[in-house]
């Protein structure tokens, strides 16, 4: 089909699948990323999800798979469950499929986060209690519950505060 705004040649034209296809070669992708790339990229919505069905029919997008990919990366920079689930569920997931996802992953969020404030302040204790507020206000900002910021500061966190 030809894409809007176009030009006429037949060489330089790619269907959404194939679009789609060379999209996932890359990296995986949600169902909601692609078919905003797909649409942005002047393929109508029709064209789009007809190319999302045919990719996932062949197993080339899953939103499982996905989910795995961007929980284990986001683990890997140190982010917290609060984070992970609230970008996940951007991408348009399933808030029970989020919740078990997160639950398997066997992460220790504590020694997480504990990580974190090592790698941002070093070893030194916190100077005062303001310099402890920034330590869990950064944490909270990076997805980790109040209790676990709580643990690794030893600050009392309100549980509603984060930025």
């Amino acid at each position: 089909m030809k894409r809007r705004g176009s030009k006429d040649t037949e060489k330089s034209e790619r269907t959404a699948y194939d679009r789609g296809l060379s999209m996932l070669a890359r990296r995986e992708h949600s169902q909601r990323e692609l078919r905003a790339r797909l649409e942005h990229g002047g393929y109508d919505e029709a064209e789009a999800t007809e190319a999302i069905e045919r990719l996932g029919e062949q197993n080339y997008q899953d939103d499982g798979r996905f989910a795995e990919m961007l929980l284990r990366a986001r683990i890997a920079h140190g982010y917290g469950p609060a984070r992970i689930r609230a970008e996940l569920r951007s991408h348009g997931l399933n808030a029970t499929a989020i919740d078990a996802l997160i639950a398997a992953a066997e992460v220790d969020w504590d020694a997480l986060a504990r990580a974190q404030l090592l790698k941002k302040y070093g070893r030194a204790p916190a100077a005062d209690r303001a310099e402890g507020g920034k330590r869990a206000q950064f944490l909270l900002r990076r997805g980790f519950a109040a209790a676990t910021v709580r643990t690794v500061t030893r600050v009392e966190v309100d549980s509603g505060s984060g930025d």
